[in-house]
């Protein structure tokens, strides 16, 4: 299984990523520059975060339309794996492979923290090497991180079990103060109907390394390929 990382202008994750796919994982890994259009070698591409060209506009207004991102949606219409994490995240709803949309935290506020997630459903290769009700604890760092979408769609995501993870607290009571950033329904990452393209403001990256006194995130890169 070989991943792919787009580094787009201002990505600052990108290497976080490629740390823990080619160093700790030993799986082929390259870095995707924004203007590439082949990506026929990938199974796994990974949309970073960091504030892409700059959050101009808004996070992921511009990224949308580098040259990378036809292909990114070609890459996910084949059945290959997709996943954005934090302005990846926000890519991914900008550009329509994901619903819904990421907007400024309630508050105003940019969020640096580690926070406690529960983990909705395990029936996924992302979620395969969690347990369903899991609480895990990953950070997170982002000033547009509030999760929204009308009634209906947000029901859509519940009727057909989109919704992976949710701000918790420790214990796992998904309740509006163990909510950072104001996002409906406590939501920190959706996927879409087959499964396949994840989205999540939490970085996995930033919490697989031992060294940092936490591997929750690791967990989520293991499952695709049953570890």
């Amino acid at each position: 299984m070989k991943f792919g990382i787009v580094v787009f202008p201002g990505s600052n994750c990108d290497r976080d990523v490629a740390y823990v796919t080619r160093n700790l994982l030993q799986l082929p890994t390259r870095m995707v520059w924004h203007q590439e259009t082949d990506i026929s070698d990938i199974d796994v591409i990974v949309l970073p975060g960091g504030f892409s060209y700059g959050d101009y506009l808004r996070c992921g207004a511009i990224a949308q339309f580098s040259p990378i991102m036809k292909r990114v949606v070609e890459h996910a219409k084949q059945g290959k794996y997709v996943l954005g994490i934090c302005n990846g995240f926000q890519v991914l709803t900008e550009i329509g492979l994901l619903p819904g949309a990421l907007i400024k935290n309630r508050d105003l506020h940019f969020i640096c923290d580690r926070v406690p997630l529960k983990v909705e459903r395990t029936d996924l290769e992302w979620t395969s090497a969690y347990s369903t009700g899991e609480v895990i604890n990953l950070p997170i760092a982002h000033g547009e991180g509030c999760y929204y979408a009308p009634p209906g769609l947000l029901q859509d995501l519940e009727d057909h079990q989109q919704i992976l993870f949710r701000y918790c607290t420790a214990t796992g009571k998904v309740e509006k103060a163990a909510n950072p950033n104001g996002s409906l329904k406590n939501i920190a990452g959706i996927c879409d109907r087959s499964g396949k393209i994840l989205g999540m403001m939490p970085h996995p990256e930033r919490a697989s390394d031992p060294i940092l006194s936490g591997t929750d995130g690791i967990k989520l890169f293991q499952g695709l390929f049953g570890q």
